[in-house]
């Protein structure tokens, strides 16, 4: 019987396959990079906000607490965004009649909330609790990272599940006394991981990677 293929047949095929395989890590990569790369997850994407509020002028500039503002933070599960008498609080006082301030003043004065867009924005599937990270020594900053070197506020991190892992995972890298929580330039005064070992047993810290932890 006379042969159909040529011998070099073999070898595109080999070719092919291999091609094929290369091709599919290719785009494998494609993938996990695109889904890790901000224009998924949003982090140092700026967010337009009805007011352009400067974490950085309040913060920094003239040293407001975050708790001043967020005043939930300690005891329940979300920080709390603040009213607009919050905001009035200073502001009959100072630049009482900026224009840029206009959408403030008319929502005090309507009494209708001010539209904020969230920046740290989870999954309604994933549960997070602010007060039980603030109470075990978690820094804002190692979430929402130098807010007061923010003039326009973005996302930070990933806020990927890995990204939580990280900490879940070896808490020791990340926590801090608790009297510095909300310290924005806070260092060790010795090796991160010699004071993490000791804080995770002082603050009775475990190891939580347990699906039900966040998703409930």
């Amino acid at each position: 019987m006379a042969q159909i293929f040529y011998p070099s047949t073999n070898t595109l095929a080999r070719v092919s396959i291999f091609g094929a395989i290369f091709l599919l890590a290719a785009l494998a990569w494609v993938v996990l990079a695109v889904n890790r790369s901000p224009y998924v997850t949003e982090a140092g994407v700026v967010r337009r906000q009805p007011v352009p509020f400067s974490h950085k002028h309040h913060v920094s500039g003239i040293g407001i607490d975050c708790r001043y503002c967020h005043t939930s933070v300690e005891e329940a599960a979300v920080a709390g965004i603040p009213p607009t008498k919050t905001c009035m609080n200073c502001h009959t006082q100072i630049w009482a009649e900026s224009p840029m301030l206009e959408p403030v003043r008319t929502s005090l004065r309507t009494d209708t909330s001010l539209t904020w867009v969230r920046v740290h924005d989870l999954p309604d599937f994933v549960y997070f609790d602010h007060s039980i990270h603030v109470q075990k020594g978690i820094g804002c900053v190692t979430c929402h990272g130098r807010v007061d070197e923010m003039p326009m506020m973005w996302r930070q991190q990933s806020l990927l599940m890995e990204w939580c892992l990280e900490c879940h995972r070896e808490p020791e890298r990340f926590v801090r006394p608790r009297a510095f929580v909300f310290s924005m330039d806070w260092k060790p005064s010795e090796d991160q991981l010699t004071l993490g070992r000791k804080l995770v047993q002082e603050y009775h810290i475990a190891k939580r990677t347990s699906c039900s932890v966040c998703h409930r």
